[in-house]
């Protein structure tokens, strides 16, 4: 993790040769949160290529760039885009960007996606705010040798999303009347769904929701002493007595119905940060 720092800083050197503001708030635009980057008062966008170290989105709907600017008079990075195990990337590498963020002044993350449902009460479309996870992927991009400029040792997980945070989503589905869970969180490595009796394990341990991604994301804005929070949109269901063949085109079609939704609550909440700040 020694040379971390230095590829850090050369790709914040860029960023900033390119926008010299100083963001706030990160935000990782995930499935069915990719239209947000539209109502971004956009001064800057840099592809992902030209900032040094960071890997390419080979992923549908992810367009690859990096957007700087303001939303609701809030200064924000956002990732039109993200990185995911099974696209060969190293969890360092997913990862990456989100030291960049930390680097160039970032103090809160909100990362989104698109996730399967579990709970036999959650319905397709319903938003989840992720409450705590469990990391299933075989890896963790803090294994190495520390470097205490970046973060702890041992960061603490007790508590790695925002309970304010959270309690201000809620607030804003209960404005908006749509529903809005507060659930655990499971991330595997993929790119294949799970079996009938993966389901089944997954809710015998406490997930309510099953993805592919945002895990390793909230590892580093973590260690980092960000704010984090995560919110998922369910866009298939997941029950193993009634599974019924993934439809890709149907679980895009779905991410992009509760679009919406989740734009509002991310309005919602950098309204609150602009207030605060």
């Amino acid at each position: 993790m020694r040379e971390l720092a230095a590829q850090i800083a050369e790709a914040s050197e860029v960023v900033h040769s390119r926008w010299g503001g100083r963001p706030l708030v990160g935000i990782v635009l995930g499935t069915g949160l990719g239209t947000l980057a539209q109502e971004i008062q956009t001064e800057a966008t840099l592809d992902y290529a030209s900032i040094p170290h960071f890997p390419q989105s080979t992923t549908v709907g992810h367009t690859g760039q990096l957007v700087c600017g303001t939303l609701t008079g809030v200064p924000v990075l956002a990732m039109e885009g993200r990185f995911h195990s099974y696209e060969g990337y190293s969890q360092r590498q997913i990862t990456f960007p989100i030291r960049v963020m930390r680097a160039l002044g970032v103090e809160t993350l909100i990362v989104s996606n698109a996730c399967g449902g579990i709970n036999p009460l959650y319905a397709q479309g319903d938003i989840v705010v992720i409450d705590d996870h469990i990391n299933l992927m075989n890896g963790n991009p803090l294994v190495g040798v520390n470097d205490d400029r970046l973060g702890p040792r041992f960061p603490d997980m007790s508590r790695p999303y925002d309970p304010g945070l959270i309690r201000r989503v809620l607030e804003i589905a209960r404005r908006e009347d749509f529903v809005a869970h507060r659930g655990v969180y499971a991330a595997v490595t993929g790119p294949n769904l799970e079996t009938r009796a993966e389901y089944r394990f997954l809710r015998i341990i406490g997930a309510d929701v099953v993805g592919m991604s945002t895990v390793p994301e909230v590892l580093v804005a973590v260690h980092a002493g960000l704010r984090v929070l995560g919110l998922s949109v369910v866009t298939d269901m997941c029950f193993p007595d009634a599974l019924k063949p993934a439809n890709i085109e149907e679980i895009l079609a779905a991410a992009a119905e509760a679009e919406p939704k989740l734009r509002k609550i991310v309005l919602g909440v950098l309204a609150q940060e602009a207030i605060a700040s």
